[in-house]
């Protein structure tokens, strides 16, 4: 489990239980209050994370421009997958960056769409020609369009620890090969509805990571979305307009903070055990602009914190 110390706002009415590397999760207090029954109040703060650290700098409003846009897909998508939200009626303490939500039982997969060969995806390319184990044709450059989109599903790591890039057959191994054929489906359908959503606005979705669960009520769904959905700490968004094949692209994400913490100013040695330092006033002022532009440019609102 991963917890940060007085992270955590007191809520009356709930009990923290969990803190991740950005949301705080709470149950009700008193159980049997809870009238949707079995909730949790997902609240996403203002913290951020790179290479694995939780950075000891906060970027203003972050949390509640996650929740708006996941809020805003949720509704986008509602029609594809059910999901978890089953109120925005939160305490005012943590107004507008946060839902409650259906407790899940998680599946234990990372559900990862790419359209675009970036990142890991490239590297793995680059070693094998494939990536999760599908073979893609020769001379691909960081960037490139991908013939399709590929599902390049991931097993669930324990905090701390990087997720296991897994082929589809030993996804269907691991939770059964009916389960693996809906989970593969409904990523491949959410991806192509927030790419034409997304293209509509001048914004390439390049990849995404979805995570899914079952309903714990009989008689409802065993696929419902979870978590956050599509947003830029889940997602690569690429301005269309600048998108170049053959570099790193531009992107709607804390480009800056990892860009900052590798260089030479900020003299962290990223493979030392010592933590990040503090980001600059600059870094955090260009990285708050780059999530509200991205919520901005996708939903057409503008962004009121």
């Amino acid at each position: 489990m991963s917890t940060h110390d007085g992270s955590a706002p007191y809520l009356a009415g709930w009990t923290h239980t969990y803190s991740g590397k950005v949301r705080d999760l709470y149950v009700p207090a008193d159980a049997t209050a809870a009238a949707d029954g079995d909730v949790v109040l997902v609240v996403a703060s203002d913290r951020i994370s790179a290479y694995d650290h939780v950075l000891p700098t906060t970027i203003p409003d972050k949390g509640k421009i996650l929740t708006a846009m996941s809020l805003w897909w949720f509704d986008q998508l509602a029609d594809i997958v059910p999901n978890h939200v089953v109120s925005t009626d939160v305490p005012a303490e943590v107004a507008g960056r946060a839902m409650v939500c259906r407790q899940l039982r998680m599946y234990p997969i990372e559900c990862v769409v790419r359209g675009y060969l970036t990142g890991s995806g490239l590297q793995e390319y680059r070693a094998t020609s494939a990536v999760a184990g599908q073979p893609l044709p020769p001379g691909l450059r960081d960037g490139d369009r991908l013939p399709e989109p590929l599902f390049t599903p991931a097993a669930k790591a324990e905090v701390g620890e990087h997720d296991e890039n897994i082929t589809f057959e030993e996804m269907a191994s691991r939770v059964g090969a009916g389960l693996a054929a809906q989970l593969r489906d409904r990523t491949l359908a959410v991806y192509a509805r927030a790419t034409s959503i997304a293209a509509e606005r001048g914004i390439i979705l390049a990849d995404t990571k979805l995570e899914f669960g079952a309903s714990p009520l009989p008689g409802e769904p065993a696929v419902v979305l979870g978590d956050e959905v599509l947003t830029p700490d889940s997602s690569r968004f690429w301005p269309a307009d600048d998108w170049e094949p053959g570099r790193a692209q531009v992107s709607f994400d804390k480009q800056f903070v990892r860009d900052w913490l590798t260089s030479p100013e900020s003299g962290w040695d990223r493979q030392a055990d010592a933590p990040p330092p503090p980001l600059p006033d600059e870094v955090v002022r260009r990285t708050r602009e780059r999530y509200v532009e991205a919520y901005e440019q996708l939903t057409g609102s503008s962004f009121d914190a």
